[in-house]
């Protein structure tokens, strides 16, 4: 029988065969560096890339094709299509643009390429049952449209529920899209994806059309779709970040309570998230959603939100460019909480300015790990705060896994953002931005209230970590960009 060792002897038998195959290997290698130089954002990451595919193109070929390879132009050319330009001109003829608002924070207003929008009611949702019983509740509630969009949708208890409601309102006549992550809901079954077809629910992972991300399968760790959005007929809409898995209601023996925060608005600034959808819909599928706003717009509220997404298809890093930004203008508090949180040279030089003013800085992390690699270099960058005098709290009552952030007593951000250059330049995320006193009120005595479920990290506690474990958190670290 002919095997794998007969191939092997019989390739390296012919020299004009290896000859070939490393040919070819290089000649990748090249159009892989032509499209880095190109395509760079970091010139440390670029020179890495272009070190490893000059000095070792095998296996850096191959790695590249799956970490570095970007394939969102044409995700930038549907957004132009779409119309992203023209968001504030239609806010402008609806006269719900908060010009005042949008004059205090031009730097969120003009990467958002959206305007706060006035007019919303908006309701902090405390951890997993409040969220999904909010979200249940505006499912159940729907007449025209529902846009579902989660990175991760299990099969389990929680999914079971959600596909029960989505098929009930889709024998209704309602219109639902379900839109999910191919990474992310990698173990989600076939039939799950089949029994919703079969009720008439559009079904698509954010690769679906195409051919080489999907090829890549598992492996194409890069660019994934982080975001979490609800949308129900464009008048209500759910950001933050839970997922659909019974770990998001506390139910896992692995992680017990799991802390999470999400947002829902009601009022125009839901129509910013279902324009979102539609981009990501239309790039995942090919297929234009039309645009359905109510018939009349309802203001239910009176608070201002800008919804804000970022992702790799982004000329610039508006993501880093917006949290930059806020930082910078701290003059009192700044608090922060992220499972993970690995930041690039350009937030901690603002975080330890920030510092440096005499503002309150506090970042909230797990004290436990989900994910160990990050773990260890979000442990890593969290002990150089400490060192820098910044608070760093550990978050000790189950997983933390909440995105907040709290600045002063002007604004406060909610969604799907980590505080890792993988949210700020690699994922495709989304951010809601706060600036009425009710609505930072709220999330300041629910930070509070979870301050008390935490411990201080202490200089002596990082002073006195064991030899082993430092060589690990700083080896970890070194992998920060693409963490």
């Amino acid at each position: 029988m002919f095997g794998i060792d007969d191939l092997i002897r019989l390739i390296v038998a012919d020299f004009h065969i290896v000859a070939l195959i490393m040919g070819a290997v290089y000649l990748l290698a090249i159009v892989c560096a032509i499209r880095e130089i190109l395509n760079s954002r970091t010139s440390q990451g670029s020179i890495a890339w272009l070190i490893s595919l000059v000095l070792l193109p095998i296996p850096s070929v191959f790695l590249y094709l799956i970490f570095g390879w970007k394939l969102f132009d044409d995700y930038a050319t549907d957004r132009v299509r779409n119309g992203r330009a023209d968001r504030p001109l239609r806010a402008r003829d609806l006269a719900l643009i908060d010009r005042e608002t949008d004059a205090l924070w031009p730097v969120q207003a003009h990467v958002s390429e959206l305007p706060f929008l006035k007019g919303n009611e908006v309701e902090i949702l405390v951890d997993g049952e409040a969220t999904f019983d909010s979200i249940f509740a505006g499912i159940d509630a729907a007449k025209d449209y529902l846009l579902i969009q989660f990175y991760i949708v299990r099969d389990d208890a929680l999914g079971q529920k959600l596909a029960e409601r989505l098929i009930a309102k889709a024998r209704e006549g309602v219109a639902i899209f379900l839109l999910y992550d191919d990474i992310g809901s990698n173990g989600m079954p076939r039939r799950f994806r089949t029994e919703l077809r079969e009720a008439g629910i559009k079904v698509a992972g954010f690769n679906y059309r195409h051919k080489l991300l999907r090829f890549y399968g598992p492996f194409r760790i890069n660019y994934r779709n982080h975001r979490k959005i609800v949308v129900a007929d464009g008048k209500h809409a759910w950001v933050g970040g839970h997922n659909v898995g019974i770990e998001y209601l506390g139910q896992s023996p692995r992680f017990g309570h799991w802390r999470d925060t999400h947002v829902r608005v009601s009022g125009p600034a839901a129509l910013g998230c279902a324009l979102l959808f539609r981009e990501d819909w239309e790039w995942a599928t090919g297929e234009l959603l039309p645009n359905r706003p109510p018939a009349e717009l309802e203001t239910p509220g009176d608070k201002s939100v800008l919804v804000m997404g970022s992702g790799p298809a982004d000329k610039l890093e508006e993501c880093a460019i917006a949290f930059t930004d806020l930082i910078g203008r701290a003059r009192e508090r700044l608090w922060i909480v992220s499972p993970y949180f690995v930041p690039d040279t350009d937030i901690r030089t603002a975080l330890f300015a920030a510092r440096l003013r005499g503002v309150d800085v506090r970042i909230m992390l797990p004290d436990n790990p989900d994910h160990k690699l990050v773990w260890l270099a979000s442990m890593a960058h969290a002990d150089s705060m400490v060192e820098h005098g910044i608070s760093v709290f550990r978050y000790t009552d189950g997983f933390l896994h909440q995105k907040v952030v709290l600045m002063d007593d002007q604004i406060a951000t909610i969604g799907s953002v980590n505080f890792d250059n993988r949210s700020f330049a690699i994922n495709f995320e989304i951010t809601l931005w706060f600036t009425d006193a009710e609505t930072i009120a709220g999330v300041e005595a629910m930070l509070l209230e979870d301050f008390k479920s935490c411990r201080q990290v202490g200089r002596a506690e990082v002073e006195s970590r064991p030899w082993p474990l430092y060589v690990m958190t700083q080896a970890a670290r070194l992998l920060s960009p693409v963490l």
